[in-house]
């Protein structure tokens, strides 16, 4: 048995799915909320799920980070636009021996964590989960969730799989969630991003969820092109990345199930997108590089603009009162 003790920063459709999964395996998971706060508090968290549905009638539900216990394992499962709070919130949660475990889309999230903890107690994950909020308090998963682990080295050295990684993937793995682990952490995100770049970037601007844009002979096409240009961006990285990983990568969306993308779901509940850290970090990356990514810089610029336009809209109807 464990004596580990976990918090999760962001209760949403990833954090706490994974959180409820943890909770349920019998460790100790504190939550951090905000405007779920109150209906968690009183009515726990409920998970629906075609590997059994359940419900934890209460959890350690919290307001604010300074009233939450210090954890062995910080689990930071929000948005990547709202990492500006971390810095006020980590140095609360995290215990002396304490370790961070990014669950974040995108490129470049270990480097602003370690700034605040220290690069030696960040952790990174990759997510392969389908899943959505249906209401606060109410999470259904749909498909997948593997979760691929990963030790940060300063400036993405690769450290290899260290002792913590098993601990932490024992506590995991009794939770029932399928656990890899990674020698080399820049390059399981550069794996991700030729996944999440493509479907969450044309599926807002497209107004498609993945089955639709694998259905369209004009969408794949173009899915698999920026594929190609992801693997361009990694190896300007000295991450290679074989060609065969686009078919292994098709043929999986094939096989899943019709899905929103969580960018998509961002965009159509008037949230922020993702759009620097999963397109602007990794085109960067490559420009300095001397690679240019040219259907991924149109993707960049056209979220921008309808993130904007989202954002000033979502604005406005504040101002106005309007529900």
């Amino acid at each position: 048995m464990t004596h580990r003790n976990y918090a999760i920063i962001g209760t949403g459709a990833l954090g706490g799915f994974y959180g409820a999964r943890l909770q349920k395996a019998g460790l100790e998971v504190n939550f951090l909320l905000r405007s779920d706060y109150e209906l968690v508090k009183k009515q726990g968290l409920v998970i629906e799920s075609p590997e059994g549905d359940f419900t934890l009638p209460q959890v350690r539900a919290y307001h604010e980070a300074r009233k939450m216990p210090q954890c062995d394992v910080v689990i930071v499962a929000l948005k990547t636009t709202q990492n500006h709070l971390l810095p006020k919130i980590l140095p609360l949660l995290l215990k002396d021996n304490g370790v961070v475990l990014v669950l974040q889309n995108g490129l470049n999230a270990e480097p602003q964590i370690a700034k605040i903890v220290g690069a030696e107690r960040v952790i990174g994950g990759l997510c392969f989960l389908c899943s959505y909020k249906v209401r606060p308090g109410y999470i259904c998963h749909l498909d997948y969730g593997t979760i691929t682990l990963g030790e940060y080295g300063q400036d993405y050295k690769p450290l290899g799989i260290t002792d913590r990684l098993h601990e932490i993937a024992k506590d995991f793995k009794r939770a029932n969630i399928p656990i890899e682990m990674s020698e080399d952490l820049l390059l399981s995100r550069w794996k991700k991003l030729v996944w999440n770049i493509p479907y969450n970037g044309l599926s807002v601007i497209l107004n498609a969820r993945t089955d639709e844009l694998m259905a369209n002979s004009n969408t794949l096409t173009l899915v698999e092109e920026i594929m190609a240009e992801v693997i361009a961006a990694a190896k300007s990285c000295d991450r290679i990345i074989p060609d065969s990983f686009i078919s292994d990568m098709l043929e999986h969306t094939h096989k899943m199930k019709p899905y929103r993308t969580s960018m998509k779901i961002d965009y159509d509940e008037s949230r922020p997108l993702e759009v620097e850290a999963i397109f602007g970090n990794p085109m960067r990356v490559a420009q300095q590089a001397g690679v240019k990514l040219p259907q991924i810089e149109v993707l960049y610029r056209m979220l921008k603009f309808v993130d904007a336009q989202r954002q000033e809209a979502e604005r406005t109807r504040r101002l106005l009162g309007v529900q």
